[in-house]
């Protein structure tokens, strides 16, 4: 039997891609739902339109949208979390406007799947440090000695308080018992 060198080395590649393939286990392949860019694009602004900061940039939000998908990818959650964004889909979400989206999010604020989003960007958007930044949060303070000194009695964003009591107050205060007693028994009647 004769055999070329070509058909030697096809066949042995053949043979080596055969091998391979059969060796890859098809349970451990994962398909992740809503990681392709257009269905993380859709929840960046499901994201966005249910936590709207005009300060924020697309960073915090996008790593948001990853954390939705991570989360929305368990065993338990993957039929929610596709069924979820082939409804956005359909309902053509990412090119409505605000108003009509807020209008859309508020007919499936129900379902698990908006449950899902809100409950999950709630924690991860507000938990990212660039966010802390642009909101003015210093971060955890127990490493830092608490809150009582570093700004637990700073109030400088509320007025100044009352020191002296109102006038009304303390001539009401100083009246005798018998014209409280009145007074109680008028407000008893008109309550009648």
């Amino acid at each position: 039997m004769n055999i070329s060198k070509r058909s030697f080395i096809f066949g042995s590649m053949a043979t080596t891609v055969l091998v391979a393939l059969w060796e890859i286990d098809v349970t451990k392949a994962a398909v992740k739902i809503g990681n392709s860019p257009d269905d993380k694009k859709l929840l960046v602004k499901m994201i966005r339109e249910v936590y709207p900061h005009d300060r924020f940039p697309d960073g915090p939000y996008e790593r948001t949208a990853d954390d939705v998908i991570n989360k929305g990818n368990t065993d338990d959650k993957k039929v929610m979390f596709s069924k979820g964004i082939e409804d956005l889909k359909k309902a053509k979400y990412v090119n409505l406007n605000f108003e009509k989206a807020t209008k859309h999010l508020k007919k499936i604020e129900k379902t698990d799947f908006f449950q899902h989003v809100r409950g999950t960007s709630t924690v991860t958007l507000y938990n990212d440090k660039e966010v802390w930044k642009l909101l003015g949060y210093e971060g955890y303070s127990f490493d830092k000695g608490g809150y009582i000194n570093r700004g637990f009695n700073d109030l400088d964003w509320l007025p100044n308080p009352r020191i002296e009591e109102h006038p009304d107050l303390a001539a009401f205060l100083s009246e005798s018992p018998k014209r409280f007693a009145e007074i109680k028994k008028m407000i008893a009647n008109e309550l009648n």
